[in-house]
């Protein structure tokens, strides 16, 4: 089942630490949670919440980046793995299911994103789509 969703995420959380290589070189701990703005409802349920983690590797702003989310529904859990690259304002990568739990017991799914900032400072939009099948 092709899906897609768009969340407004903020920072909750942030650590960052130079390299010293080169400068403007950090590596950069962060958790963020976010909100719906687009989203329809599946088979757990209405979204409750969703959180994640990423470790950022930047020089000047941009670089690669990975991380982990867990969303939760109503009705199930499910816990995913990111990949992605910040280039300019905007961060594009892929996403896969690592495992689902209640209703969504035996999902597995992938797909790309993209993250770019709000207009507001902190905030960012995620977008999603991919590709689900709850075996």
């Amino acid at each position: 089942m092709h899906r897609k969703a768009s969340f407004r995420i903020f920072v909750t959380r942030r650590e960052m630490l130079s390299v010293g290589d080169v400068p403007d070189h950090t590596l950069m701990l962060t958790e963020m949670e976010g909100t719906p703005i687009d989203y329809s409802p599946g088979v757990a349920g209405e979204f409750v919440t969703r959180r994640s983690v990423g470790f950022h590797d930047r020089i000047k702003g941009d670089g690669p980046m990975q991380g982990y989310a867990t969303t939760i529904y109503q009705e199930g859990v499910v816990y995913s793995k990111f990949h992605g690259e910040k280039m300019g304002a905007m961060t594009k990568g892929t996403w896969e299911v690592m495992k689902g739990i209640g209703k969504l017991n035996g999902l597995t799914g992938a797909g790309v994103f993209t993250v770019r900032p709000s207009e507001k400072h902190g905030e960012f939009i995620l977008e999603m789509e991919g590709e689900y099948e709850l075996k």
